[in-house]
């Protein structure tokens, strides 16, 4: 990882995630799956101007897809999911995110 840019790829907007964000000020997104733990809160540091008390990574495999190739032979073709990594931020009392504005 070269860019902190190329480090996080989005914010998660979930029920779960902004209640947390809420409750216990951590925040979640998407990263590189080649990211660590050192590497995200370097870059969510540097982009957003806050101080990072802990980082909690989960990785998940890609699952199994089927679709139909077209609607008239009725094939069925088989493919997968992406695999993609989670990146769960602690931010220390007082600091936030702004991820969107509301208004």
């Amino acid at each position: 990882m070269r860019d902190i840019f190329d480090v996080i790829l989005a914010p998660v907007v979930t029920e779960k995630a902004t209640l947390s964000q809420e409750e216990s000020n951590v925040y979640t997104f998407l990263v590189h799956r080649d990211a660590n733990k050192a590497q995200i809160a370097e870059a969510v540091e540097a982009h957003w101007d806050v101080v990072v008390e802990g980082v909690r990574t989960a990785r998940y495999a890609g699952k199994a897809r089927r679709g139909l190739l077209g609607q008239l032979n009725r094939q069925a073709r088989v493919g997968r999911r992406p695999e993609f990594k989670k990146a769960m931020v602690q931010l220390a009392e007082g600091d936030h995110i702004e991820l969107y504005e509301m208004g």
